[in-house]
């Protein structure tokens, strides 16, 4: 895979957004999201901000360095193993060309479970967080690498607005300070280098110090043991965005449980 698989999926995306306006125009996809209710009390970040580490669980098919990881991929149950299991929230894949993902998957789950999910893409158009929205997320991914930082702004204004959480995923100490500046109140770093697909639990860690404490701070990629999840506990952050580990577990109600420490 192309050390620029992360422009690769931006201009994958750009070409969506276009086909997408062609079927439903960006004036009419705006005035269907915000005649939803936005008044919502921003339920992804009441979720995270509870007691403890919360995790937040990823529905995916395939991904760029794994290929397909769930051949048979009954989404809406593995949604429903999550809530169960005692999920924050759930984390789902709607990007199509490398990870499998589709809109319906999460306007499915968001009807049917109860925890608030958040759409997991590479927004880079404004169309896309509307959308996102009538897909029914509670929260929109929002990679700080993909954006300059007016836009970001523009973004996290716009998906607050809308009564949804604007999740800014982060690489490096300058990206955490735009995404501060641009408003963000939940930060993600990601421990993977989307350039080589390496992982590194460290970063994060490394990286904490820099994401004021009355943000919400999320360590994702990387993580797969208990012990993994008592570390970044120790070092402050506040909920771990977990994927493969947990879609590759034969069990995952077990799983998540032997994650979260419970008997």
């Amino acid at each position: 895979m192309s050390g620029n698989i992360l422009r690769t999926l931006a201009d994958n995306a750009r070409i969506r957004v276009q086909n997408s306006m062609k079927v439903v125009s960006p004036s009419e996809m705006a005035n269907l999201a915000k005649k939803m209710d936005c008044d919502t009390g921003f339920p992804f970040e009441k979720a995270l901000k509870a007691e403890g580490m919360s995790f937040i669980c990823e529905c995916k098919k395939a991904s760029p360095s794994k290929g397909v990881i769930a051949p048979e991929f009954p989404y809406l149950q593995i949604a429903r193993e999550y809530e169960q299991a005692g999920a924050a929230a759930i984390s789902v894949l709607t990007e199509p060309t490398k990870f499998l993902g589709e809109g319906r998957f999460l306007k499915d789950i968001s009807e049917n479970v109860s925890v608030p999910c958040l759409r997991k893409d590479f927004i880079v158009d404004e169309y896309m967080i509307y959308e996102a929205k009538t897909l029914g997320a509670s929260a929109v991914l929002l990679i700080a690498a993909l954006l300059n930082e007016e836009d970001l702004r523009r973004f996290v204004k716009i998906t607050h607005g809308l009564g949804m959480t604007a999740f800014v995923e982060t690489r490096t100490a300058s990206e955490i300070d735009m995404a501060v500046r641009a408003g963000a109140r939940v930060i993600g770093v990601n421990n993977r280098d989307l350039r080589d697909f390496s992982v590194d639990i460290r970063t994060c860690l490394m990286l904490r110090q820099h994401v004021p404490s009355d943000i919400i701070f999320v360590a994702e990629s990387g993580i797969s043991t208990r012990e993994d999840v008592e570390r970044l506990e120790k070092a402050g952050v506040d909920a771990v965005l977990i994927g493969e580990t947990l879609m590759r577990a034969p069990d995952r109600k077990k799983a998540l449980a032997e994650l979260r420490g419970s008997p």
